[in-house]
């Protein structure tokens, strides 16, 4: 597979090979996403990758061989396929069935998506929580999370991982969304709730700005659309997001409404980073679903070769580092 003309390649200047970051792209898929998953892994390799960093697949089933041999043979990266342990993805028996039950109920009476969706619970709890946490990820520090049926519009020619990495930054996005609030009607009581217990993991110059309009009081509803997350696994891994996890988990609220991993993601590196570890990919022009960002910068379009429209994208003028 040939490299872009315009992908930057970093030489180590000790050994003269092309330096890389300590990372892997990360994909939850089921063995139904395969083509959505062909897609995705063509487009990242096209556009960026060239073989250059490996992949880690997760599933809640183990992967068919029609589904490995498919995908493996897509890249000469190394692919590794994983089956999430039950005790990471199942809903735990101390949570109170009837409550979550009926909590459903309420979310299917009132369209929120997703509202009864118990495996839905399972995936946004995993990605919450858990998914850094897998064998095949403990050698790697960063990931870039990428879903099934995603499209990369530009070349992506500096290197996302070493620019985190040389720039002191942990968490990376391409949009913000606001979520629904109807499925996290308790959360943010959480929030403060932790926050009053540990004030020793708020960062100074942090992004409550963003989190909330009210100086802390109510949550803005604004999150890092997280289906795109480029991050450091050693922040979820250390101890101010690991407490708030657990803080979060042992409400049952994943289950009882409808908590994402997106706004916990985000409060949590609103709250326990600084706003300059908080990076927007405003070069990576990504699509997931209708929803699209595209570089607005002419000088960035047309350096990566962008193929999407400028007039289309989903604006993000906020929350630059």
């Amino acid at each position: 597979m040939e490299k872009s003309e315009e992908t930057k390649t970093i030489v180590d200047e000790d050994t003269g090979d092309p330096k890389l970051a300590n990372a892997t792209f990360v994909i939850l898929a089921r063995n139904s996403e395969l083509d959505g998953v062909i897609q995705s892994i063509r487009a990242i390799e096209d556009r960026f990758n060239a073989g250059r960093y490996p992949f880690v697949l997760l599933n809640d089933q183990p992967f068919s061989d029609t589904f490995k041999k498919r995908v493996s043979v897509l890249t000469p990266s190394l692919v590794e396929f994983g089956t999430i342990p039950k005790e990471h993805w199942n809903q735990p028996d101390w949570v109170d069935e009837e409550k979550a039950s009926k909590g459903r109920e309420q979310m299917k009476v009132l369209n929120v998506k997703y509202g009864d969706s118990v495996p839905y619970r399972n995936m946004c709890r995993f990605n919450s929580g858990f998914f850094y946490r897998h064998p095949l990820l403990q050698k790697y520090r960063w990931y870039w999370r990428i879903e099934p049926n995603v499209k990369f519009h530009c070349n992506i020619i500096d290197d996302p991982f070493l620019f985190m990495e040389k720039n002191d930054k942990i968490y990376g996005f391409t949009m913000t969304v606001y979520e629904i609030p109807g499925s996290i009607k308790s959360l943010w009581g959480h929030i403060r709730d932790f926050m009053e217990k540990h004030p020793e993991h708020i960062a100074k110059n942090n992004s409550m700005p963003f989190l909330s309009k009210s100086n802390g009081r109510t949550y803005s509803m604004c999150h890092f659309w997280s289906n795109f997350e480029i991050a450091d696994m050693e922040f979820w891994r250390g101890p101010a997001y690991s407490a708030f996890f657990e803080h979060l988990d042992a409400t049952g609220g994943f289950y009882y409404e409808r908590w994402g991993d997106a706004p916990v993601h985000s409060i949590a590196a609103g709250l326990f980073l600084r706003r300059d570890q908080i990076h927007f990919f405003e070069d990576i022009g990504y699509q997931h679903d209708d929803w699209s960002h595209c570089p607005l910068s002419d000088e960035i379009w047309n350096r990566g070769r962008c193929a999407c429209d400028q007039s289309s994208s989903f604006g993000m003028t906020s929350a630059r580092s």
